[in-house]
This record gives structure tokens, C-alpha cells and sequence, in this order.
């Protein structure tokens, strides 16, 4: 071993036991790891960065962009909703979830079904009182062994069979992988519907800032459309589909009010209700039931034609100018180029509509402005933002157009037209574009910590490359393996595939694995197509770590998990498909010489 080779183990070695350790931020660690190869000239300068602009870091960012277009879309909450009023609890969430993304990932790119379920487990999870971290690491994980069953489903089996391709001048074909992969997602969705269990009851993502601020319970105003019709139109019909989370304050119709009105009153158009819920459920009730939302059509001023409109919520000042005001006495459009949405109010509830209310300091508003405008407007109106939170109430959603847009470029993928980076990039500018999700959503949904960790751990393992330390690890398995029993082999070919793909990626652990599986089947006079399986089994199942795949690396934050709870479900998982795959391999790919 060179002093090269020994610096480059000894990198990757103290990088994944401070993982483990847990002391720093993991984007921290990673691009110490970077800073130090740097110094120490493992990573040439020229290199250092090139992560930043890895496929793989640009198919997640994709990925969090389409999530949160699909999230805004409301689709897969709609496609669910027959099977919310069963999922009350963890016992029934994580086998539904879990099977639905497994399944979901055989059709598609794994990290795209994960895409698609995603924020409708979060909200299943907030809705339910459910902690994320029960739910998102079986779902990632059921990916995972739902791409084995298909060729596109990820990217190892497709490097795999570009192997084939050159080395015996035959790929694998599309449905060659579901015998295995479609047994092994079977056996995992088993597992992880009682596995979850080991998983932390209660961990706090690291996106629970926003679920707090979230919190407050707002009165907002809406109309009944003309031509309206909702299941039988009453008020509990409401109530209903918003899983009693809003609740009908008061009804005015012509000019008389009903204070809480009774659940089997028929809503009419002209109707204003007064309704009284958290921002999130207020805006689904709103866009489900195809209300009207006062005041949120009133034109608003726009200084530049690149602005956009802006929701925001706001705390009144104790100088304000609002104090004692009304919206109807203080005319905020004409003013102030504002439009009034929703009040919240702690440990009141406002009855009365929201043009008369009189504001107090403390008061929690919603307002609508334009981009531009609207921090001049919350400076004159004596109001700070709340924690510069951009909050959505009500509005148009694109259902199906984002799902649309993300189907058709995993189509293109799948038969070759784009590769799996350009496919995902193009389609999160398309729903952009398209008006799908505004440019400011977009830059929010993106991870900066999670693509930090991923972009600067690239170049770190590129180091063992680079430094021959690949060429070194061939050789000793090459002896290591000599005499052994095919089986056995096989086995300890798929653990080193599963060992190697946290610090080499799942891509540049098929392309350095498979020519030593190759190489070992040749030279033991037996078929190379299972130790082919065996390479794409193993570089597909990273169950131990958040870095070695796109799914388990977008689940890190909204599960808030730490490196240590993926081993804690997946160790005996990776032990059960170690004990499992190799036999079945063995069985639907013989051994017999080629």
C-alpha cells in the first residue's frame, strides 16, 4: 500500500466515524473531509468542486422541486384519500406507505416514486399526530428494493446491463431483474410493516420550524361560488373533508349572521363563511371544496413585470398604526397595495367578518402583496414578518401537471431519449415555467445542507480511485475469494458491493465491482450473470447509511434522523437480503458455465 492509498483510507475512514460519532453537522464534516484531501493533495484543486455539478446532486435537487410541485399539486392527497379514514395510526401508515412507494418505485425511477409520496406522508404524518421518523426511512427503503424489480427502476441495474452489453455483447432486458427484485421487495415490505419499530418515536426534523410557526389557528373569510356543489353542501360536508381540522365560525347570508351554525345547514351560493383552522388546512379546504377567498382577488399593485404576488403573515407592532383600526376604516388595498386574508388572534375567536374586526397588537395576519412592495408595506403598517415566512392560503393548484411533467420525463428516461439528470433537471424547470411552482418555492425547496453533503463527499471518494486503492481492493478479493464455493462467493460478492456503495456512490460501485465479479466467474468456469445480480443487488441496497443513495439522502432532514438510525432498521434488513439474494440469485440465474 502507498503512503497515497493509506492517506486516501485513513480520509474516508475518520470521515464516516465523525459521521457516526454525531458531534458536528454532517455538510460540516463532509466538507472538512473536502478542505482536508485538498491540503493534503488528494483532491486536486481543479477537482475539489466538481461534485457540486454530479449528476447526482442535480437529480436531488430535481427531485425536491418536483416533490414540492407535486405537494402543491394535491394529487396523490386525492389519489389517497380513500385510504386516509384507515391510516390512523403508525401500524397502518407504514405497510400502506411503504407498499405504495415500493411498488410505485417498480415503474418508475426509485427516487421519483419517493418524490411523488413524500409530502403526502408528511402531511398523513402532521394530520395524525404520527412522527416523521416512522415513516420516511421504510418508505426510502422500500424504494430502494422496489427499483431492483425493473431495469430502469435504478441506476445499478442499468449500469449492470451496460456491463452485459460489453462484456458478452447482451444487456439484460427490462423484466430480467423481477424474479429477484420483485421477491425481495415483497420480503422487505414484510419486514419494514413490523420493523419500523426500531426506528425513534419522536425525533425532530429538521423541518419542524416551519410545522411551528404553522401552528397558529386563523379566522379567514370565503365566499360560496356561484354554481357551487360540494358532496350534499352542507356545513359538516366541510368539516369532513377537512379532517375537522377548520372549523365554520359563522355564516352571513343577507346580512344576517349565524354564529356556529349547525352541522346539517345547506351552504348557497352567496354564502360568507368564517372560517377558523391552521394556514395548511384552511388553504386545502379552500382549494378542495373550490371556495372563494374575499379580498384575495383584488388586484394588487406591481412595481416591475417580474414581480409576484406574495402571501405573508405578519404580527401587528406595539406602534402600529392597525391598533384599533378596522381593515373597512384603514382601507389596506387602497393604501397600502395589501389584501387582508386571515386574522389570528391567541385565545380569542373572532365571530365577526374580517373588514370589522379592530386589530389588537399581537394580532397574527395573513397578507397578499407584491413581492416588491410588501416589506415597504409591513414597515409603514408597523408589522414584522413571521420569521420572513412565506405562507399559502388558497389559490389555484396545477393538479395534474406536475405529475404529468415528472411521468413524461421518466419515460424519456427509461427508454434512453434523456439521461436520468436531464430528465429530472428539465422537468423541474418545466413545472417552474409552467406556473406549476413559483421560482422563490422552488429555491425553498431545495436542501442546501443535504446537496452540500453529497457535492463535497464526491470528490472524497473519488480519492480511493484515484489513488489505485480500487485496484488494491480487486486484487485482495480476487485472492481472498480463490477455492471458495460459488455460493458463498456469490455472497461475499453482493456484501462487498453493499459495503462499497455508501463511500463510492451506487454508480462507481457497479462500474468497479462488476469487472471483478466478471473476472471471478471467468476464472471459476461459472455463468457470469449471477454474480452480475449479485453487484446490482448489493449496489442498490444501501440500507446503513443517508449518503450512499438519492433516497435515503432526501429523507435525512424531514425524518431527523441521524447516521446512526439507518443501521439501527436496515442493518437486519441488509442481513436478511445477504441471506436470502444469494440463493435466489443461485436459483433463477444457475451457475452453469458459459
Amino acid at each position: 500500500m502507498t503512503l497515497q492509498q493509506g492517506l486516501s483510507f485513513g480520509l474516508i475512514g475518520a470521515t464516516v466515524l465523525l459521521f457516526i460519532w454525531g458531534r458536528w453537522r454532517y455538510d460540516l464534516i463532509a466538507l472538512g473531509a473536502l478542505a482536508v484531501g485538498v491540503v493534503f493533495g488528494l483532491i486536486p484543486i481543479k477537482s475539489a468542486f466538481d461534485g457540486f455539478s454530479n449528476d447526482i446532486v442535480i437529480i436531488i435537487a430535481s427531485a425536491l422541486v418536483l416533490s414540492a410541485a407535486i405537494s402543491r399539486s394535491g394529487l396523490v392527497d386525492t389519489l389517497m384519500a380513500p385510504l386516509l379514514p384507515h391510516l390512523k395510526d403508525e401500524r397502518t401508515q407504514v405497510p400502506v406507505l411503504s407498499t405504495a412507494t415500493t411498488v410505485l418505485s417498480m415503474m418508475t425511477k426509485n427516487v421519483g416514486a419517493l418524490a411523488l409520496m413524500m409530502p403526502s406522508a408528511l402531511r398523513i404524518a402532521r394530520n395524525t399526530g404520527v412522527s416523521p421518523s416512522r415513516l420516511l426511512m421504510p418508505m426510502s427503503f422500500g424504494s430502494l428494493v422496489g427499483g431492483l424489480a425493473l431495469l430502469v427502476g435504478t441506476s445499478p441495474n442499468i449500469i449492470v446491463s451496460e456491463v452485459r452489453q460489453e462484456a458478452l455483447g447482451k444487456p439484460f432486458r427490462m423484466f430480467d431483474f423481477m424474479p429477484v427484485g420483485g421477491t425481495l421487495a415483497v420480503m422487505a415490505i414484510v419486514y419494514l410493516a413490523f420493523a419500523y419499530r426500531l426506528l425513534p418515536k419522536a425525533r425532530t426534523a429538521a423541518i419542524d420550524i416551519d410545522a411551528a410557526l404553522a401552528a397558529n389557528a386563523y379566522v379567514t373569510e370565503v365566499e360560496v361560488p356561484k354554481g357551487w356543489s360540494f358532496e350534499r353542501s352542507r356545513v359538516a360536508d366541510l368539516q369532513k373533508a377537512a379532517g375537522e381540522a377548520v372549523v365554520v365560525v359563522a355564516l352571513l347570508r343577507s346580512r344576517k349572521r349565524i354564529s356556529s351554525p349547525h352541522p346539517n345547514r345547506k351552504l348557497l351560493p352567496g354564502d360568507v363563511l368564517l372560517l377558523e383552522g391552521q394556514q395548511q388546512a384552511l388553504s386545502e379546504l379552500i382549494v378542495k371544496a373550490r371556495l372563494k377567498l374575499n379580498d384575495a382577488d383584488r388586484p394588487v399593485v406591481m412595481d416591475e413585470p417580474t414581480d409576484e404576488v406574495r402571501v405573508v403573515e405578519a404580527v401587528i407592532g406595539a406602534e402600529s398604526d392597525l391598533i384599533g383600526q378596522t381593515a373597512k376604516s384603514l382601507p389596506l388595498n387602497d393604501t397600502y397595495g395589501v389584501n387582508l386574508l386571515g386574522v389570528s388572534r391567541a385565545g380569542y375567536r373572532m365571530a365577526g367578518r374580517l373588514a370589522t374586526v379592530r386589530m389588537k397588537a399581537g394580532d397574527i395576519l395573513v397578507l397578499q402583496g407584491a413581492e416588491q412592495l410588501l416589506p415597504t408595506a409591513l414597515q409603514a403598517l408597523g408589522c414584522l414578518p413571521l420569521a420572513e415566512r412565506e405562507v399559502r392560503l388558497g389559490g389555484f393548484r396545477h393538479a395534474l401537471l406536475p405529475t404529468a411533467i415528472l411521468a413524461v420525463a421518466m419515460l424519456l428516461v427509461a427508454f434512453g431519449v434523456l439521461p436520468v439528470a436531464g430528465g429530472f433537471f428539465a422537468a423541474a424547470v418545466l413545472v417552474v415555467v409552467t406556473g406549476a411552482l413559483r421560482m422563490r418555492e422552488a429555491y425553498a425547496a431545495l436542501d442546501a445542507p443535504v446537496l452540500v453533503l453529497v457535492a463535497a463527499l464526491i470528490p472524497v471518494s473519488d480519492t480511493i480511485q484515484a489513488s489505485g486503492g480500487t485496484d488494491l481492493i480487486a486484487s485482495w478479493l480476487s485472492g481472498a475469494f480463490h477455492g471458495m464455493p460459488p455460493l458463498l462467493t456469490l455472497t461475499a460478492m453482493m456484501a462487498v458491493a453493499m459495503a462499497a456503495t455508501p463511500f463510492l456512490n451506487n454508480a462507481a460501485t457497479v462500474l468497479i465491482v462488476a469487472p471483478i465479479g466478471l473476472g471471478l466467474a471467468k476464472h471459476l468456469g461459472l455463468s457470469p450473470d449471477p454474480f452480475l445480480m449479485a453487484v446490482a443487488v448489493g449496489a442498490g441496497c444501501d440500507f446503513l447509511t443517508p449518503v450512499g443513495h438519492q433516497c435515503n439522502t432526501l429523507v435525512l432532514g424531514p425524518g431527523g434522523y441521524r447516521f446512526g438510525d439507518y443501521a439501527r432498521l436496515g442493518a437486519p434488513l441488509t442481513v436478511l437480503i445477504l441471506l436470502v439474494a444469494p440463493s435466489l440469485i443461485a436459483v433463477v440465474w444457475p451457475f452453469a458455465g458459459r
